[in-house]
């Protein structure tokens, strides 16, 4: 059986419609929404996983990596477990998203690395990509997790607007 491979030949029905982030960082935010709620508050694995639903292996290993990056400090003994390391205004959506997928790279060739994209020698987009990716990581370094903790409503439709080159229009 022939499997298409080439994406120009895909149908947007087989291609992902969206730039996704990982279960674990989905999960991670949750985590850090949940301390940020009350941020004095010390966490211990178990308690966090039954607290937000979560499967307490994936609680377990996503409280590590965020201790280990600095946005947790983690307690031993009694009364240990895991707080936020700063205030929630002062930790940004894109330090987690960092801290649990590596730096935010849209394309391979964001990368200041040389060679990384076999592309590269030849590719007129890098600068645009790169516009693209700095528009992005702006984006998420505006957003605080003080701001994640008191989520908005959903929109109304009639206040749906997608702002496309400075320019806002409805969205239908």
């Amino acid at each position: 059986m022939h499997v298409e491979t080439d994406p120009r030949r895909l149908t947007t029905e087989a291609r992902p419609s969206m730039i996704r982030i990982t279960k674990t960082t989905d999960y991670g935010i949750v985590l850090l929404t949940h301390l940020a709620e009350d941020p004095g508050t010390r966490y211990n694995a178990p308690d966090l996983a039954h607290e937000t639903q979560l499967p307490q292996p994936m609680v377990s290993k996503i409280l590590k990596l965020l201790a280990r990056e600095g946005l947790l400090e983690s307690h031993r003994g009694v009364n240990g477990g895991y707080a936020l390391a700063r205030p929630p205004r002062q930790i940004t959506v894109s330090e987690i998203i960092a801290a649990l997928e590596g730096p935010i790279a849209i394309t391979e060739c964001i990368d200041d690395t040389p060679g990384e994209c076999s592309q590269e020698a030849v590719c007129p987009l890098r600068s645009n990509w790169q516009l693209i990716n700095n528009a992005i990581r702006g984006a998420l370094d505006g957003l605080r997790l003080s701001d994640m903790a008191r989520p908005l409503p959903p929109p109304r439709a009639e206040e749906r607007l997608v702002t496309l080159g400075g320019a806002a229009r409805a969205d239908h």
